[in-house]
């Protein structure tokens, strides 16, 4: 008895607490990553190098590893997943700041996704909330919406900009989804090598269309890159497959609403930029929010405290 609770509850711990925290810590200071390398290149051009430099790493990785090797069938559904998770959401957010859409709306439009992932779920993948995780998502998009908005700009901004945000929410809402149902058993470095080199080619067949390859090797670029191949695509997105295999995609969505608030964070480290006491605040509404969320019914409760 002893043995199974001492291994029962670290587990429970990582699924959790442990996943999550890395993951939101990871993909929320990616926005300020990105921000510190758009200025010495376009966004394709930098999207482009780094998703198949993630996409090479990951192989190098697999094999070392000797995983074995996916169907086509599996590669197809695979890479229509990465499609819509890591190359739209990555192009929208990318494009529509490079275009002068406020981030912080930006991040307002894909902090829907929650919501969205909780709607198409019930009919999607079978997943059913309950009113208080409903309420737990409605506490937590407000939430966002307090850390935001002192940060929104009233200033003029492009149609085309704010659609390519929505276009990023739709890519991660529907490749979430579609992750769910058709990924759920992916193996993670070869199905997230198959993604990132698949969204590079994406890239590079866009880029040609809508700008110019344009790099500039300087520091600040290099150090942008190798943060976003190796905590963003390599961790972040890493930790992404494993939380959505393993739990409710509802209910792994629901962290996004804390990357806004890692993003404030990693901003103040990086630029020096001030943390408004309204991000505290919004900061704890969300973390009640995910609570609401994720809590599990004491019904559930009872029967699983029974089983030990």
């Amino acid at each position: 008895m002893s043995k199974s609770v001492g291994f029962k509850v670290p587990v429970s711990f990582v699924n959790k607490f442990t996943l999550p925290f890395f993951f939101v810590l990871l993909y929320g200071s990616g926005f300020v990553g990105a921000k510190l390398g758009l200025p010495h290149s376009t966004p394709l051009s930098f999207l482009s190098l780094r998703f198949i430099t993630a996409g090479l790493m990951l192989l190098i990785i697999a094999k070392c590893f000797g995983n074995q090797l996916p169907s086509w069938r599996e590669v197809i559904h695979i890479s229509i997943a990465g499609s819509l998770t890591v190359c739209l959401f990555s192009v929208g957010v990318f494009v529509s700041i490079d275009m002068g859409l406020a981030p912080a709306i930006s991040a307002l439009i894909v902090a829907l996704q929650p919501i969205l992932v909780a709607l198409l779920a019930q009919k999607m993948v079978n997943e059913r909330l309950k009113l208080a995780q409903w309420f737990g998502l409605l506490f937590g998009f407000l939430g966002v919406i307090v850390v935001v908005i002192d940060s929104i700009e009233t200033t003029y901004f492009s149609w085309i900009a704010l659609g390519m945000s929505v276009l990023a929410l739709l890519g991660v809402t529907f490749g979430s989804l579609y992750q769910k149902r058709h990924c759920a058993d992916m193996d993670i470095f070869y199905g997230g090598a198959i993604q990132s080199v698949v969204s590079g080619l994406i890239c590079l067949v866009l880029l040609p269309l809508f700008e110019s390859f344009k790099i500039i090797w300087v520091d600040e670029f290099v150090i942008s890159l190798v943060y976003m191949v190796v905590g963003v695509s390599l961790g972040a997105l890493s930790l992404l497959y494993i939380m959505i295999k393993r739990g409710e995609v509802s209910k792994v969505a629901s962290v996004f609403y804390l990357v806004p608030v890692s993003a404030a964070v990693s901003a103040y480290l990086l630029f020096g930029e001030t943390i408004e006491s309204t991000t505290l605040l919004g900061a704890s509404i969300i973390a009640l929010g995910i609570f609401l969320t994720n809590r599990k019914p004491r019904s559930i409760m009872a029967v699983s405290m029974n089983k030990e």
